[in-house]
């Protein structure tokens, strides 16, 4: 049950409670917390964004769920939380993308973008008659030969990292990120990195029809989507290698 001081401090607008917390933005921070899980991963030859895409029915078409989006040809975001919440942010971010582009005739910079997305998040927290939006979102980029890769958090924090992750795996999949990510990473090595991560948060219900993976190359500065049967190739490596290493760890015991 709700302490009494705290009653009404989460109703209908965001407002401090006498402790200084806001019960909207943590509420907002648990619809994230309970969506499928999303990873980013900054190598040196570029970003990788990897998302879970599972369904709780067999009759849903994976194909027309979508949590992995281009925001710009050097940009993209990968989403965790209430879907059309995601979409919504992400629709703000290539409307303020194109925007800068038009204004200034050249690209918009991978930080430049987070943190517009982050300011509109926080008016979201601050403004009566509105919620906080319940979705975060892990932006990478290239701009001018540099990877970035910011998430953002339903309260508009921004925070860059190496290789992070959103939703209900985040804590396994940190602490793969944590055992094993390592500076000047190829780009094969970060997508194999994030899938592994993948397929700990998930507790091995990894398919190649569950998973969604993007990349966005310093080479060419371009975002791209990877086919079916290019997620397959990837997919078919990584459960031959987690059954090599389930045999190797049978046979020393």
């Amino acid at each position: 049950m709700q302490p009494l001081q705290n009653a009404g401090y989460d109703r209908a607008i965001t407002v401090f409670s006498p402790d200084g917390r806001l019960f909207q933005v943590e509420y907002a921070r648990e619809a994230v917390k309970r969506g499928t899980t999303s990873l980013g991963v900054k190598s040196d030859e570029g970003i990788v964004l990897v998302v879970d895409k599972r369904t709780s029915s067999k009759l849903v078409e994976t194909k027309s769920i979508e949590k992995i989006f281009q925001i710009d040809d050097h940009i993209g975001a990968a989403t965790s939380g209430l879907v059309a919440d995601a979409r919504s942010l992400i629709e703000r971010a290539r409307i303020e993308s194109q925007v800068y582009k038009i204004t200034y005739n050249e690209p918009i910079r991978v930080d430049n973008l987070a943190k517009k997305i982050c300011d509109m998040k926080q008016l979201y927290t601050q403004n009566g008659g509105v919620r906080p939006f319940g979705s975060a979102l892990i932006i990478g980029g290239i701009f001018e030969g540099e990877s970035k890769l910011f998430e953002t958090d339903p309260s508009g924090a921004l925070i860059e990292y190496k290789a992070t992750a959103i939703g209900s795996g985040r804590s396994d999949a940190m602490d793969v990120f944590e055992d094993k990510y390592e500076e000047g990473m190829s780009l094969d090595a970060a997508i194999d990195l994030a899938l592994d991560a993948v397929y700990e948060a998930t507790e091995g219900k990894t398919s190649a029809e569950s998973v969604e993976i993007a990349v966005i190359e310093k080479d060419t500065e371009k975002y791209r989507k990877l086919s079916q049967e290019e997620v397959s190739s990837y997919i078919d490596q990584l459960v031959e290698k987690k059954s090599n290493d389930e045999e190797e760890t049978e046979s020393e015991e």
